[in-house]
């Protein structure tokens, strides 16, 4: 609370909010007594001339407590003393229900509201509830539409002042809390701390529905809508439905085309800050994420996550027409289009169709011509980068790719794959018309030829 400034303790009276309950009950005795110390900024008054000053500090914006142990600086004692916490790591509230501890016993407090479910802080306008008065002040807002922070440098606005700070670090690229563990920064201690989690690897939050374990809890409540199969975020262009509004967001760009994040070292612009960050390390070539199984490494954690499973050979989407399964849900998804002949990306120079639009990117190449991989080494260009790094072995000659069976070696996975056919005798592109079986799909398509006459 010492970093979002959020103070839960309000008076009845006149709703003025602090840290500690016992500020708030020191406060409400003054109430009962006259108030001869008058703030020259604002309507408050106040029985004591310390309270004035104190309240001063709202208006002023003065921090007198400074953090003998990093740069921070503090309007409040109290605030130092929770802040401090974060650096000694002391955590004296502990919850009797699980091994949680916390440096604040409101923290504590909130905190076995998850556990009792107890919501005492009540919506007048819907049937939401919250553990907190502040989550419901935020909850409020959303009926009234009430956006009263208005961005300097761009035309957004928010609902919370708090909600303003961290957007405008967005243009400012201020980025104040620092990972101990590598290089990452961050807007918001809230946002290092779920990163810290992808060093150490706790989960918290488990699923009461599966084994699932996530690292934060919104989270958890987004993987328990892929139990119950609910999809709040409607798109009012088509049919498309979302779990999250910011999936929902992104997805509108699909429709309108609009890519706000551009790369400032070359004219790449994309739909999303994610697409853009994996695509800024195509300059920088890093590859933070390294497989311990081989030497391969990755981009993004879900690339070598994908990749341990063609050592482990897991493939947990499974389809339910046939026996196909697949490590990714994408690859199910493009699946299922070839059961139901669905074709969703058109060229609109011919009448072929495909199933991904980055497939219809590059057929569109064989229109236009367009070679955009040059080789360094020799004049050769092609439409596709994966064939730029397969031709690039003609120079090298390496052949990473070994078969466990022989000693054959190969310069593209593909030719393992076929390779390795040979080895085990499986055909699995079958002719409809007779018993014939091939391990290649271009030769089926040569096969289909004896049939028609073509």
């Amino acid at each position: 609370m010492a970093h979002t400034g959020e103070k839960p303790f309000e008076s009845d009276q006149c709703g003025t909010a602090f840290l500690e309950k016992s500020a708030l009950e020191r406060y409400v005795t003054t109430h009962n007594e006259e108030k001869l110390f008058a703030c020259d900024r604002c309507d408050q008054a106040f029985s004591h001339k310390s309270d004035l000053k104190q309240h001063t500090v709202t208006h002023t914006g003065e921090k007198r407590f400074q953090c003998n142990l990093c740069d921070t600086t503090l309007s409040e004692k109290s605030s130092l003393k929770q802040h401090i916490m974060t650096h000694t790591g002391e955590k004296p509230f502990k919850c009797e229900l699980c091994d949680a501890a916390f440096s604040r016993k409101t923290a504590l407090k909130y905190h076995v509201m998850i556990h009792t479910g107890e919501k005492p802080f009540e919506c007048d306008l819907c049937d939401a509830a919250f553990s907190k008065k502040a989550a419901l002040k935020r909850h409020v807002v959303t009926h009234a539409e009430e956006k009263p922070f208005k961005c300097d440098q761009c035309d957004s606005s928010f609902s919370e002042k708090s909600a303003l700070k961290y957007h405008v670090m967005t243009h400012t690229g201020e980025k104040p809390f620092k990972c101990d563990l590598c290089d990452a920064a961050f807007t918001s201690s809230s946002a290092l701390k779920y990163h810290v989690r992808a060093h150490t690897g706790e989960k918290p939050f488990k699923c009461e529905l599966c084994d699932a374990a996530l690292s934060t809890k919104s989270d958890l409540k987004y993987h328990v809508m892929t139990h119950t199969g609910e999809k709040p975020f409607k798109c009012g262009l088509c049919d498309a439905a979302f779990s999250r509004n910011t999936a929902l967001k992104c997805h509108v760009r699909t429709h309108t085309g609009e890519k706000p994040f551009k790369c400032n070292l070359c004219s790449g612009a994309f739909s999303t800050k994610g697409n853009l960050n994996f695509h800024m390390m195509t300059h920088t070539g890093k590859k933070p994420f390294k497989c311990d199984i081989c030497n391969a490494a990755f981009s993004l954690k879900t690339g070598l996550k994908y990749h341990v499973m063609t050592h482990t050979g897991e493939k947990p989407f499974k389809c339910d027409l046939c026996d196909a399964a697949f490590s990714r849900k994408y690859d199910l998804k493009g699946h299922m289009m070839t059961h139901s002949g669905e074709m969703p990306f058109n060229c609109d120079l011919c009448d072929a169709g495909f199933l991904k639009k980055s497939t219809l990117k590059n057929h569109v190449m064989t229109h236009t011509g367009e070679k955009p991989f040059q080789c360094d080494l020799c004049n050769a260009a092609f439409s596709l980068k994966s064939n730029l790094k397969q031709h690039a072995v003609v120079h090298s000659g390496e052949k990473p790719f070994h078969c466990d069976l022989c000693d054959a070696a190969f310069t593209s996975k593909a030719a393992l794959k076929y390779h390795k056919m040979a080895h085990t005798g499986e055909k699995p592109f079958k002719c409809d018309l007779c018993v014939a079986a091939f391990s290649r799909k271009n030769y089926l398509k040569q096969h289909m030829v004896t049939h028609s006459g073509e």
